[in-house]
């Protein structure tokens, strides 16, 4: 184990180095600036067509612009928001923060433009189902010769899109905040056990496809959003006189670097490493231009890609801006990242229990087990679509199988092991889905210019 800790560690550092940064946030900025900030003047327009103002049954695709956005978000809105949050201030301090929303901001240009390009060039698999996402409009976008970056983006989802590190945390919360404070012996036993019952639970959804995935992230997410946004403000109200000064904190801790350890330096210093953290702790969040969006929302039922690109750049802001800062600030109010050990989600349980003794931590459980289980649905069907494309649509639903097999693994390993893993492997992702975004960014930026010329004659 401790071997296999030391790989995958090498793996993901040796990825996440300064050229995927410069692509990752160099490349976003590029598309906000190419775009004029255009998608960000179009903001409440985007949740006029959220909220169907615009649906057409009769448009292309299998589901409608909010079902496509909440199984978006059900994969984001999960364990990158709560164990996600919690292990960037860990390690990184209340600094790591701001470098998180550095990325969310960057990241809704980013994701405007991915989704917008999952409509524009989409494809057909090989049963002649239409299909969106980053290997469709690279083959169709950019042409056949660029196959090999469709073939490295497919593979590396197949493995990015496994729910290791889902599983892995929600198995840890059952452990401390259910089993182990109530007498029950917690150990390879208990997690084997949650792993069986998670495979069973995921099994009825995700065997169901597409249909039933969408439908059931489009009734679980909004209401766990709700509740965990009403959990939260009760803990901000309770400790309401050290708000602005933890709040205050994020900003001033961006730039100082107080809290990182020293050893640990990129582009020369402590701060460099500081940035680099957040960065990758908010890709982990909100999945801006990694790709994995614009697979839910080129499935979306429109044949306007520029509305599609609008709801999607929703996401890194309800995600990041609003789900993550709740989670950051819960955990630095209560001063238990300073004063206790705990990582991951166990840090975010015990904020929880600190300003609400007695039920806080189960408040919060209900809510990682629903945000952790409707992540589990939306990227059994990532993979599947990239193993559609890669050998057939006829032999997707191996993928399934291998999915809930892999829900035993995350159950019964390491934390450290994989999240590295899931590091790396997204960071593959991420290198075709922004090459090609930015090729055929010119593309977007004319079908924008059209899309605003329209909307103007029609309210004329």
């Amino acid at each position: 184990m401790e071997q296999l800790n030391q790989l995958t560690a090498a793996f993901s550092s040796a990825v996440w180095g300064l050229p995927l940064l410069i692509l990752l946030i160099g490349g976003g900025l590029y598309l906000l600036i190419r775009s004029k900030f255009a998608a960000f003047q179009l903001l409440g327009h985007a949740i006029q067509v959220l909220r169907g103002k615009y649906d057409d049954p009769n448009d292309p695709g299998q589901i409608s612009h909010f079902q496509a956005l909440t199984t978006a978000l059900s994969s984001t809105i999960g364990m990158g928001n709560i164990a996600g949050v919690a292990v960037a201030i860990s390690i990184g301090g209340p600094g790591a923060v701001f470098w998180m929303w550095v990325s969310a901001v960057v990241g809704m240009s980013t994701k405007f433009f991915t989704c917008t390009l999952a409509i524009m060039f989409r494809g057909k698999d090989s049963a002649g189902e239409l299909q969106g996402g980053p290997m469709y409009f690279i083959m169709e976008g950019l042409g056949k010769s660029w196959k090999p970056l469709a073939v490295m983006f497919s593979f590396c989802c197949m493995i990015g899109a496994l729910p290791v590190f889902n599983v892995n945390q929600l198995t840890q919360a059952i452990n401390d905040i259910l089993l182990a404070p109530n007498g029950v012996e917690v150990g390879f036993t208990s997690n084997l056990i949650i792993g069986l019952v998670l495979v069973g639970i995921t099994s009825i959804v995700i065997l169901g496809g597409l249909s039933r995935i969408s439908k059931t992230a489009a009734k679980l997410v909004p209401s766990m959003v709700l509740l965990y946004f009403i959990a939260v403000l009760i803990i901000l109200v309770i400790h309401i006189d050290v708000v602005p000064q933890y709040f205050g904190l994020i900003f001033t801790d961006a730039f100082a670097a107080d809290y990182f350890p020293k050893e640990n330096t990129f582009l020369g210093g402590v701060i460099g490493a500081l940035i680099l953290h957040g960065i990758k702790r908010g890709a982990f969040s909100n999945e801006a231009g990694l790709g994995t969006a614009p697979l839910a929302h080129g499935a979306a039922k429109t044949d306007e890609p520029i509305r599609e690109g609008l709801v999607a750049m929703l996401g890194p802001a309800i995600d990041t801006l609003v789900v993550c800062t709740l989670t950051a600030l819960a955990i630095l109010v209560t001063g238990v990242w300073e004063t206790t050990s705990d990582n991951g989600v166990s840090l975010t349980a015990s904020a929880f229990a600190e300003a609400m003794p007695g039920f806080g931590k189960y408040l919060l459980l209900v809510c990682i087990a629903v945000f952790s289980i409707s992540s589990l649905f939306s990227y059994s069907y990532y993979g599947s679509k990239c193993m559609s494309f890669l050998i057939g649509a006829d032999k997707q639903h191996y993928y399934n199988y291998f999915y809930i097999l892999s829900i035993i693994l995350g159950a019964t390993t390491s934390l450290s092991a994989m999240i590295n893993l899931i590091d790396g492997v997204f960071a593959l992702m991420a290198i075709p889905t922004m090459l090609s975004t930015i090729l055929l960014a010119p593309k977007v930026v004319k079908e924008l210019s059209a899309y605003k010329q329209r909307l103007k004659e029609n309210r004329a």
